[in-house]
């Protein structure tokens, strides 16, 4: 699905690069953690998949193009490919648990016979098909991430890419979190997580990708969280 080839991704004209000579593969249907210390470049890693950011040298692939050959239309089709779940929710405050959901489909131009049908299923999914009416802020955080999470499926995306998706909720809804994304993963969608969250890495053993000053030092399957784990 995925494969870079000597990405590097500067600060800058001139600057420190965020991600440096990164070689790898993701295949489709994969689970797989993005480590390391803050500042390492997971987050910009995240950013050049999305195609949010193109790399400064290096190429990347997406099922087998080059994601800086694409144009207007295919930018836009290849993040229609993708779902996005953030650390600090980005829910519409103003807007319904249902409406925040059938936001994403709006935008793409789905029609309101289509958002009817998959919203409420996407609602269950997440355990939330009783809340469809309910504001974000009448939301625990663990709710509104998993408001979030919706929202990322919702449009039955080839690729889920999630940054730091429980930074901002306790261990008992982190652990909850981490079981949804690894369901959604096995419904054969790919599931990238850039993460602190050392326990969870360590308990689920998948695939581990670990940064360091913008370079891959280690790629292990069913890795933990550092080479000690």
């Amino acid at each position: 699905m995925i494969e870079m080839r000597k990405v590097t991704k500067n600060f800058g004209v001139n600057g420190e690069p965020a991600v440096a000579d990164v070689s790898m593969q993701i295949e489709s249907g994969e689970f797989v953690f993005l480590v390391g210390p803050s500042g390492a470049g997971k987050s910009t890693l995240l950013k050049l998949i999305f195609c949010e950011q193109q790399p400064s040298s290096g190429r990347l692939y997406f099922l087998g193009r080059d994601t800086a050959r694409f144009r207007t239309g295919e930018l836009l089709k290849h993040r229609r490919r993708i779902g996005m779940v953030f650390q600090d929710f980005r829910l519409l405050k103003q807007k319904t648990v249902f409406e925040n959901v059938a936001f994403a489909l709006e935008v793409i131009g789905r029609s309101a016979r289509e958002i009817r049908m998959k919203v409420p299923a996407a609602l269950v999914e997440v355990g939330l098909a009783g809340k469809a009416s309910a504001f974000p802020g009448e939301l625990s955080g663990g709710e509104q991430q998993r408001v979030g999470i919706a929202r990322a499926i919702v449009k039955d995306p080839l690729l889920i890419l999630a940054d730091e998706p429980t930074g901002n909720v306790d261990r008992d809804n982190s652990r909850q979190l981490m079981g949804l994304f690894e369901k959604i993963s096995l419904g054969g969608t790919t599931v990238i997580i850039a993460t602190h969250a050392w326990d969870m890495v360590d308990r689920m053993r998948k695939r581990v990708l670990a940064l360091e000053k913008g370079r891959l030092v280690r790629d292990e399957q069913r890795g933990g969280y550092s080479d000690e784990s």
